[in-house]
């Protein structure tokens, strides 16, 4: 491990010398992750991708993708495009990536379970705002607003995650 890499502890996320306090998914954390078990996914994964609202926020990184009406992420382990983003409209169970709360203004992307998804072994694993403190979230690892921002601009694309 270098401190480089996002590493979940009992305390929170460890990463570049600061702990974070964080919420990880209802199910805990799992080595056996299935759709809507509300699970965080045990394992090294990578920092794939960063989106950000425009309309509330200046970008993060210069490497982050503005969230577009429309962008949606597929949760149906029926799509074609599962554990994908994909575009509204759009036939299959999704999420919206652009909501009304703060909860995805700034979302870290993982490569849980992608890019070649395996149907029904979990989808939209992200670091995103959390809800309230410590509240648990579906399987995403959630961080107060300005403590995700902080890691938001120092994070770089294959970043490892690492949920032991």
């Amino acid at each position: 491990m270098s401190p480089f890499d996002l590493v979940l502890t009992q305390r929170g996320v460890r990463f570049q010398g600061r702990t974070f306090p964080a919420a990880i998914g209802r199910g805990g954390a799992r080595s056996d992750k299935r759709e809507g078990d509300g699970a965080t996914p045990r394992g090294t994964h990578h920092i794939v991708g960063m989106l950000y609202r425009a309309d509330r926020l200046t970008p993060p990184s210069t490497w982050a993708r503005n969230i577009r009406l429309g962008d949606l992420w597929s949760d149906d382990p029926r799509d074609p495009s599962y554990n994908h983003l994909v575009r509204a409209p759009h036939p299959f169970g999704h999420e919206c990536l652009r909501r009304p709360d703060p909860l995805y203004d700034v979302i870290l992307l993982t490569d849980w379970n992608w890019p070649a998804a395996t149907p029904g072994r979990g989808s939209a694993i992200f670091l995103h705002t959390w809800r309230k403190p410590r509240h648990p979230t579906e399987g995403c690892i959630a961080f107060r607003r300005d403590h995700l921002l902080w890691i938001a601009a120092r994070i770089a694309p294959g970043t490892r995650l690492i949920v032991p």
